[in-house]
């Protein structure tokens, strides 16, 4: 049965470099989209992406709204792109303090961006808000990569109520390790958002590291995916003690398990 299915991919080629992050972020939202499913696509419009190349242009309907993080407002911005020879179509959010002038998730120097948490909370924020004003419902939300990590958590709690999510199943995709350091000390403070209280992340680490950011994820999660043979095996088998679905790494012939995977949550 088709699907209205969100792709919330935090990298994905050609508008990034290549890694299994930004393959995946491209491959399966062609696939489903190749199996007669419905898409839209959503990623960060990091400060590396070429916008002329990559042929990027603002949309203005879509754009204007401030998002209050850490009592600071912050513009956002929705940028949307083509794929050449493809039928994908990706929105990019976009902020001035958060992703312009910026590599991606790390510095010139290697080193973690001390407002990586700040930023995928606005991600987060962003997409979903974005998708309301879409008026476009979708049955699935597929998350692929940590930066997406807080949006199972807001589906499931701040927006529960809205009519664009409320029947909406939450699937997240687990690669391997890519970031290195704890998000910022007030990354708990900050995802506060209507009934996603900061009571609710009591049972987390203050100190909310690569490990801890994909335990939410997964908590709030529908269904979860190894999208890689590298996945941390304690994340798998914390899902599974969950009682959540899981999909072990079903390799590069992955379309038909996804799909079973679709129907089964």
């Amino acid at each position: 049965m088709a699907k209205k299915i969100l792709f919330i991919n935090q990298e994905m080629i050609p508008y990034v470099p290549d890694s299994d992050l930004s393959i995946m972020g491209k491959a399966l939202p062609q696939a489903m989209l190749e199996n007669g499913h419905e898409i839209r696509t959503f990623m960060p419009k990091w400060g590396n992406i070429n916008e002329r190349r990559g042929q990027l242009h603002e949309v203005i309907r879509l754009s204007g709204m401030n998002l209050i993080i850490d009592d600071t407002d912050h513009p956002l911005i929705i940028k949307v792109a083509s794929i050449a020879q493809t039928r994908i179509q990706v929105y990019f959010i976009d902020n001035d303090d958060y992703f312009a002038r910026r590599q991606m998730t790390i510095d010139e120097n290697g080193a973690d961006y001390a407002d990586n948490g700040e930023r995928a909370i606005f991600f987060a924020r962003g997409v979903l808000e974005t998708v309301k004003k879409l008026r476009w419902v979708p049955d699935i939300i597929h998350v692929q990569g940590w930066m997406g990590a807080v949006i199972p958590l807001y589906v499931k709690t701040a927006y529960h109520e809205e009519p664009s999510f409320a029947t909406t199943k939450v699937v997240t995709t687990l690669f391997p390790k890519n970031m290195t350091s704890n998000l910022d000390a007030n990354f708990k403070k900050c995802i506060e958002f209507r009934d996603a209280k900061t009571s609710l992340l009591k049972k987390y680490n203050d100190q909310f590291d690569f490990a801890e950011l994909s335990k939410l994820a997964i908590d709030y999660s529908d269904g979860v995916i190894a999208g890689s043979s590298k996945v941390d095996k304690k994340l798998l088998k914390y899902a599974a003690d969950n009682n959540i679905p899981t999909l072990q790494y079903p390799g590069e012939d992955f379309q038909n398990a996804y799909e079973e995977f679709y129907e089964k949550i």
